[in-house]
């Protein structure tokens, strides 16, 4: 859905683009139109006031955007553009009967995984991981750059390896559809209303790529068909919602299981590649991390998942850090060098 620019001839900095924000919360029904707009900002300091109200000098464009949102509600949690400017929107009836959309501003640059400002140890490892199979599992709060940081591992795979790669999303976020590279290509497909997760991603299956992205485990089905793919030679990257690296764990094979029962942590234990949790500070991506043993089916964390003692993953978690941290010369105590 398209909405076309303004055409206002508005200062610099009084336009609804130059605003720095995260989310726009715009009210859409007819008798409060455009009232009380807020938006949130993109910092990451709890001290701020994250939610407030959107300037009146806004008005103007919040109502256009207000009735735009409104005939165009046949998918209500799809893809928005405006000004130049794409978001991710979520519509809600509210109790008291007010209609609402939350926009979530896209930022359509993919970028390296240098400017997501990772340590330099923890992105070579990461960068590694592309010469490999299996699955890749970040997992977070919302907002905490999950699918931003997978496509920087996505397009940095394919422009340093080459490949064919396939995204599942609802609704497709960066756009990095073509060539990357110089033998890389990425095919990104957007999930129909309503429809089943696992059904594009068993066609996705069909085209042999080397890369599959899923934007987010949905379902039992496509829970299936990830640790499917994860085993049969792909590398698979997706997203969670969850607060910590066994959460995570439990989440996709709490899914898998109602699909393919109780040979669910088999199938991650063996297609598991390497999962974090990740949250965002001012400094940037904060990642507890677990990567496993390539070709070592007695791989300490693939064992615990076969055995379903994922919640004794953490201290195995701690002691990969701290060696990591060790190799690179830092004291894992006091983080000085």
């Amino acid at each position: 859905m398209t909405l076309i620019t303004p055409s206002t001839d508005e200062s610099a900095g009084q336009k609804l683009r130059d605003l720095p924000f995260m989310d726009l919360y715009v009210r859409i029904d007819d008798k409060g139109k455009g009232a009380g707009a807020r938006f949130r900002s993109p910092g990451r300091d709890y001290s701020n006031n994250w939610s407030r109200l959107l300037p009146e000098k806004f008005r103007s464009e919040i109502n256009m955007i207000a009735d735009q949102l409104r005939r165009n509600l046949a998918n209500p949690d799809s893809s928005y553009e405006y000004d130049g400017i794409r978001f991710r929107q979520s519509y809600q009836k509210l109790a008291n009967g007010q209609e609402w959309v939350t926009l979530r501003r896209i930022n359509t640059h993919v970028p390296t995984l240098e400017e997501l400002s990772l340590a330099p140890h923890v992105a070579a490892q990461l960068r590694r991981l592309g010469q490999r199979d299996g699955l890749i599992l970040i997992s977070g709060p919302t907002g905490h750059g999950k699918t931003t940081t997978s496509f920087a591992l996505l397009a940095d795979y394919l422009r340093r390896l080459g490949g064919v790669a396939i995204t599942v999303e609802d609704p497709v976020e960066y756009a990095l559809d073509g060539p990357v590279g110089e033998y890389g290509y990425c095919y990104q497909v957007q999930v129909g209303l309503d429809e089943d997760w696992a059904t594009p991603l068993k066609r996705a299956l069909r085209w042999t790529p080397r890369y599959l992205f899923v934007g987010e485990v949905r379902s039992p089905r496509a829970a299936e068909q990830i640790l499917r793919a994860a085993t049969t030679g792909h590398l698979v990257i997706t997203t969670i919602h969850a607060g910590s690296i066994e959460e995570s764990f439990m989440g996709l094979m709490h899914l898998a299981e109602q699909a393919i029962g109780g040979a669910a942590n088999f199938m991650l234990a063996q297609g598991l590649t390497a999962a974090w949790h990740q949250t965002l500070s001012p400094s940037g991506p904060f990642l507890r991390y677990i990567f496993t043993e390539e070709h070592n089916n007695g791989d300490p964390v693939r064992a615990l998942i076969r055995e379903n003692k994922v919640g004794m993953i953490n201290s195995y978690i701690d002691k990969q850090i701290a060696r990591m941290e060790v190799m690179r010369g830092v004291d894992p105590v006091t983080g000085k060098r």
